[in-house]
């Protein structure tokens, strides 16, 4: 006896039927293309792709598993995951780049991964000197105090009842780029150039709190301490505050993760992102510096000659880097006539990127680039360039401009102003070597 029901003949009935459904789409398809012109794409000749016989496509034929039972339940993850198959998508830690232990370390950001200009808060890059505290919210108070009429301790619930803004800005530490500073030393754009991120922010303006508290004229630093176990400290210079410093609890929409200073953090948008204090416990106003540990010990730019150092050097410069194609995504498959896009990135702290020229000779000859989506004032811009593929070596090259009037310098006019020696503030124009079978390697080109 047949025990099969008709539930399951109906459905056995309803996936022949879509099973020839789609030979009968393939079929009118070969015929059609044999009679008219195939449609190409913008970034490729479809003739040049569609020599494979579709009819022989199992991943089209064929049912798949996660398409004949039912999916997880809403209630599986009450905290949205990505998928398992985007497992390599991670930040990323050397040994090269830590102090001995990964409590003062760095994981760098994947931005060769990364689509538009907002990073995930699960990706966006993390610096420690000390760990990553937990911080109780309920316990967890704010002191301003200095030279001020009237200093005030807040809580979390007081500080939230200010004004609140919401602005997009980066974060890069003065190290990006830094390894390279005599030469490249990785061929990964993910530790070369991802010591940065890019985040939609919340929080309150500073000068919308000390306007009511009486700032004293004579004030001119502002001390911003964490209270982490390295008790984090950094020197802000009262106009910058004035201006556009804030104290942020929101990050792209949430809490701010532990590792992002969890309650609250300090931003300074387009600065030194060391600035950006996390774990924000206290505000200090005073008449001179207060030359904290990290603004002496570290964060200082040496100059060319002497073996002396710049201190308060904070703006980030204007710079760029291409993300499409990099070492970790090299062109493949292209064939020549084909039509690729290369994609990337630029900012300023100094202001809005403007225009983004691109180089295929290291240097000799520019074009320029299209900006796409949203141009934001100190805040990553991506741009795009429709590039016909001629399976030959690239010497890939990128340079920005932005409002200020200020252009990215090349690697000799860098070394010219700061020399070869200091790590930070490197913003000499970028160079991949693309070979003619679309591999990518990190070269240096002085001029």
């Amino acid at each position: 006896m047949n025990n099969t029901s008709q539930i399951e003949l109906d459905t056995m009935a309803e996936q022949a039927a879509e099973l020839t459904s789609r030979r009968d789409f393939f079929r009118k398809a070969a015929a059609y293309s044999a009679g008219a012109v195939v449609a190409t794409t913008v970034l490729a000749d479809a003739s040049e792709h569609t020599k494979a016989n579709p009819k022989d496509d199992k991943n089209i034929l064929e049912e798949k598993p996660w398409s004949l039972e039912l999916g997880a339940p809403v209630t599986k993850n009450r905290y949205g995951m990505p998928s398992p198959y985007e497992h390599n998508v991670t930040r990323r830690t050397t040994d090269i780049l830590s102090s001995g232990n990964m409590q003062a370390s760095i994981a760098v950001t994947p931005i060769q991964d990364l689509s538009g200009i907002i990073t995930p808060n699960g990706l966006f890059f993390n610096r420690c000197h000390g760990g990553t505290p937990t911080i109780d919210p309920n316990q967890h108070r704010l002191m301003i105090h200095g030279l001020l009429e009237k200093p005030i301790v807040l809580t979390m619930d007081e500080l939230k009842k200010y004004p609140s803004v919401t602005r997009v800005h980066f974060i890069e530490c003065p190290a990006n780029g830094g390894p390279e500073w005599r030469g490249p030393q990785f061929n990964s754009i993910q530790f070369a150039k991802g010591f940065m991120s890019n985040a939609e922010w919340t929080g309150v303006y500073i000068k919308d709190i000390i306007k009511e508290l009486g700032l004293k004229k004579e004030a001119l630093w502002m001390l911003a301490e964490g209270i982490d176990n390295s008790h984090m400290g950094r020197t802000v210079p009262v106009d910058k505050v004035l201006d556009d410093a804030m104290i942020v609890w929101g990050q792209n929409g949430e809490a701010l993760r532990p590792e992002q200073g969890y309650p609250i953090r300090l931003l300074v948008p387009g600065w030194e992102g060391n600035l950006c204090v996390k774990w924000l416990c206290r505000l200090e106003f005073a008449k001179e510096p207060f030359y904290a540990k990290e603004e002496t010990a570290k964060y200082t730019a040496l100059t060319k000659n002497g073996g002396k150092a710049i201190q308060h050097f904070y703006a980030n410069e204007v710079n760029s880097v291409v993300t499409s194609p990099c070492p970790e995504k090299p062109w493949k498959d292209l064939k020549k006539g084909d039509l690729v896009e290369i994609e990337g990135l630029a900012w300023s702290g100094m202001g809005t990127i403007r225009g983004v020229d691109i180089s295929f000779d290291g240097g000799k000859n520019w074009e320029e680039a299209s900006l796409k989506g949203l141009v934001l004032e100190k805040s990553w811009t991506r741009f795009s360039y429709i590039y016909k593929y001629e399976g030959k070596d690239l010497l890939l090259s990128t340079r920005a401009r932005d409002d200020a009037g200020h252009i990215q310098p090349s690697v000799k006019q860098e070394r010219d102003t700061v020399g070869v020696e200091g790590v930070y503030h490197r913003n000499g124009i970028h160079t991949w070597a693309v070979s003619a079978k679309g591999d990518v390697t990190n070269v240096q080109i002085l001029s």
